[in-house]
């Protein structure tokens, strides 16, 4: 039986979970926080080397390729496409994709810095489908938007205290002093 912790802070910590699940669905949170930041440290690291599953070794960023010219110049002939597609393969707009993806995706595996990735992974996926308009399979949901949704519930259930560094991290000082942190 799910257990719930009462806060006795009575609002005063707007981030503070009300509501802390003692039983298995929190190790689902855990799964999914894992999983999710798994498909985020992948595309850095196929995107990096080149391993040949969405980059052929060739086209790596180690050896010259832009992590963002293959997604962002097939959006030519979508709604947003001249503006996605003019950021395609500039050097500022592949170094904040890079370091996003890995920053996201080792935040999430370590469960430490959930709202920090829940927010930057969120609007990265939201560009993404933004960049994607109009949508090939339905005129207003893709998995961008369910990813994304599915970070904020991360975040907010507190995933990365189960499996992960979320309660250890909590208590550091730095961010004690700024929860946006945690």
């Amino acid at each position: 039986m799910a257990t719930i912790e009462a806060r006795h802070d009575h609002g005063t910590n707007p981030h503070t979970p009300v509501a802390q699940d003692a039983g298995p669905a929190r190790y689902v949170w855990a799964a999914a926080r894992i999983t999710i930041g798994f498909v985020f440290l992948w595309a850095f690291l196929d995107k990096t080397f080149g391993w040949g599953f969405a980059t052929p070794a060739k086209k790596a960023w180690l050896e010259g390729g832009s992590p963002t010219t293959g997604f962002l110049k097939g959006t030519g002939e979508n709604a947003l496409g001249g503006f996605f597609g003019g950021l395609a393969g500039q050097p500022w707009v592949d170094w904040l994709f890079m370091l996003g993806l890995l920053g996201i995706g080792a935040a999430l595996i370590a469960g430490a810095g959930m709202r920090i990735a829940a927010i930057t992974g969120g609007l990265l996926l939201v560009l993404m489908w933004a960049a994607e308009l109009p949508l090939a399979n339905n005129p207003v949901i893709d998995e961008h938007i369910v990813y994304a949704i599915v970070l904020a519930g991360l975040a907010l259930a507190g995933a990365g205290d189960t499996l992960g560094l979320g309660k250890w991290w909590g208590a550091t000082p730095i961010v004690r002093r700024y929860p946006i942190l945690k």
